[in-house]
């Protein structure tokens, strides 16, 4: 008889950074390139600056609107079983990246996904729009 699968463990639980890419200041001209995308592609870029391991269970991709319009430039953290973020007011910058890589390798080690303001890196501590509990969580209060 064969073994039964066994549900994954928190070891491989991944937590994927989600960058809107059509994010723009208000006012921001349409003919310029967006600025999410711009954030998009050094987030990408800062993947390389970062140690392979710190970043063995985030992945990256981009979303087209996160309706966090009038907060742009948006990140959210997302993995199954651990507390979903979403930061806005970011700059579409390396050290914004860099940081916002950061923060989701933070997410990924924490085994219940907490991230505390003042140990998130310096360009995520500002600007949370919510945290989300984990799906199925048990209501609270």
């Amino acid at each position: 008889m064969s073994e039964r699968p066994q549900p994954p463990v928190a070891d491989a639980v991944i937590t994927e950074l989600v960058v809107c890419t059509t994010c723009r200041p208000e006012g921001a001209s349409r003919d310029a390139p967006a600025a999410g995308a711009t954030l998009f592609e050094a987030v990408q870029h800062a993947q390389f600056d970062l140690p392979a391991e710190a970043l063995r269970r985030v992945r990256v991709r981009g979303q087209a609107c996160m309706s966090a319009c009038g907060r742009a430039c948006t990140v959210a953290l997302q993995a199954p079983g651990k507390p979903s973020y979403l930061f806005g007011d970011l700059q579409p910058d390396a050290a914004t990246a860099r940081d916002a890589l950061r923060c989701a390798a933070m997410h990924a080690e924490a085994a219940d996904g907490q991230l505390l303001r003042n140990q998130r890196p310096e360009r995520l501590r500002n600007g949370i729009l919510a945290k989300l509990p984990p799906h199925g969580a048990q209501a609270t209060g």
